[in-house]
């Protein structure tokens, strides 16, 4: 069973849908038992860093999923990705669930912000499971991106800079496009996301 993190921020409803279409049984809670069940977390979000954190935190979850990400296959889109990060500078510094190095700053680019749209990933060469999402477009909606190690990165996207698009470290997975609004190539890199954590 997945279980997706329900801390009143997310598009929990398409990002359940999503996991639905691909065969597996899901569930929206923020019930810490249920949460401990689950094979699998999913980190949805919607806002901003620094609100996001504020109501994990009033719900007592932080320490929760710092600690069940150690353990079981972890997933944050959008803002959840950013959420896995030390901490973000939306609003003011605040800390995240330091699940993976790194800080959470806004795009430095020419463009327009958000960046909202359908952009190409760029698949790093040692990430073989994701080799053929190369040059694939996916679809962002993003004003914040997340700066960290390149060992951690698993692809980028270009938007007047380079982007930050999918994260890994061990089990613990970023993406920080939608990809439940991505067609068949979210689909895709979400089943590859849960063939990977196996």
């Amino acid at each position: 069973m997945i279980a997706i993190v329900d801390y009143g921020m997310g598009n929990v409803a398409s990002v359940k849908t999503a996991f639905e279409r691909l065969g597996y049984e899901v569930i929206i809670t923020d019930d810490p038992e249920q949460l401990r069940r689950a094979s699998h977390l999913i980190l949805p979000g919607v806002g901003s860093f620094q609100a996001a954190m504020e109501e994990i935190e009033r719900r007592n979850l932080k320490e929760l999923l710092q600690e069940l990400a150690q353990v079981k296959p972890f997933l944050g889109i959008c803002l959840g990705m950013q959420l896995l990060f030390t901490e973000g500078k939306e609003g003011g510094t605040t800390e995240g669930l330091a699940l993976i190095p790194g800080t959470v700053e806004r795009i430095d680019t020419p463009h327009i912000l958000p960046h909202i749209g359908w952009n190409q990933l760029v698949i790093s060469s040692d990430q073989p499971a994701f080799q053929s999402f190369q040059q694939k477009h996916v679809y962002f909606v993003h004003t914040f991106a997340a700066k960290t190690d390149p060992s951690y990165i698993v692809a980028k996207t270009n938007y007047g800079t380079e982007v930050t698009a999918i994260v890994r470290k061990g089990s613990i997975f970023g993406i920080q496009f939608h990809p439940e609004k991505s067609a068949e190539v979210g689909s895709e890199i979400l089943q590859t996301f849960l063939k990977e954590v196996q």
